[in-house]
């Protein structure tokens, strides 16, 4: 007798970075035109990203969900939307406005200090007047000579932290050499948000690569975050810049698109997908070089 296969009512969505260095447009038009169930905005130097009205508008031509905002923390992004607390009030003013129930933010940097040092009660404070979570992101450290160089305060790791709201980056977690399953186990409830990616275990080397083509547990986080009834976003957060055609990348985009969807299905006796990232329309071998 045949398990019923259980398919969680997760939506999986397509990060507008994984088509960088095309343009926030171009992201639309892709997720809409592989299936995926949404999009995250990237707020980023492209002015199509920053602008409410007309990312309202792609998701409007696209039939395409905006589900989550990507807060513009990296150092390219500094001067984008203001400093430290103003970027968060711009980014929850926009998810209210584009219907996103999550913005993902990343820790303060280290020379960030009062923004640092009041971090972690203004995110509660700033979450009390909004019902978008905020979703602070597992990050990673910087090896220098053996040494770890910690670039972000309170620390790169949100596990002991008192965020409400944690975003897991599987990525990031290759390249802190962190456990991705045991980070998910200590979050527990606090676990809203996934950026699903691959690494190849390579200390500070951020690859995120098509799930599957890596060394880390992205079947398994998935197989988990499934049988624990999981509620927030799938997010594929892939790089695709050593695609050579705009048809390579799309089969990338695919291919982690069908990996994940296949490995959120679950039955009564197991995982239905497996580690389906050789089925799942590529080769599983990868491009972690």
């Amino acid at each position: 007798m045949n398990s019923a296969v259980r398919v969680p009512d997760v939506p999986i969505a397509m990060s507008t970075a994984s088509v960088y260095p095309e343009s926030t447009a171009s992201a639309f038009e892709t997720a809409a035109r592989l299936g995926y169930d949404g999009i995250e905005v990237m707020v980023s130097t492209d002015p199509v990203s920053q602008d409410i009205e007309a990312l309202r508008r792609l998701s409007d031509y696209h039939q395409i969900p905006i589900i989550t905002l990507h807060a513009p923390c990296l150092l390219l992004t500094q001067r984008v939307w203001g400093r430290d607390w103003a970027k968060l009030s711009r980014a929850r003013e926009a998810a209210e406005k584009l219907g996103a129930h999550t913005v993902v933010v990343h820790p303060p940097f280290r020379w960030q200090r009062d923004y640092a040092r009041d971090f972690a009660d203004g995110l509660r404070r700033l979450q009390e007047e909004t019902d978008v979570v905020f979703a602070v992101e597992n990050m990673f450290p910087l090896r220098a000579r053996g040494t770890d160089v910690v670039l972000y305060g309170p620390h790169w790791s949100p596990v002991d932290q008192d965020f409400p709201h944690v975003t897991l980056d599987l990525s990031h977690t290759s390249a802190s050499g962190s456990d991705a399953l045991e980070m998910a186990e200590k979050l527990g409830d606090r676990l809203a948000h996934v950026h699903l990616a691959d690494g190849s275990g390579t200390m500070n080397r951020d690859e995120h690569l098509v799930p599957g083509r890596g060394t880390q547990p992205c079947a398994e986080v998935l197989e988990r975050l499934a049988r624990a009834d999981y509620r927030g976003a799938i997010v594929l957060e892939v790089n695709t810049r050593r695609a050579e055609t705009s048809t390579d990348r799309d089969a990338d985009l695919a291919e982690a698109l069908a990996y994940a969807r296949l490995n959120l299905a679950t039955t009564a006796g197991g995982n239905a997908g497996g580690n389906a990232g050789g089925d799942a329309g590529g080769d599983a071998e990868g491009s972690a070089g």
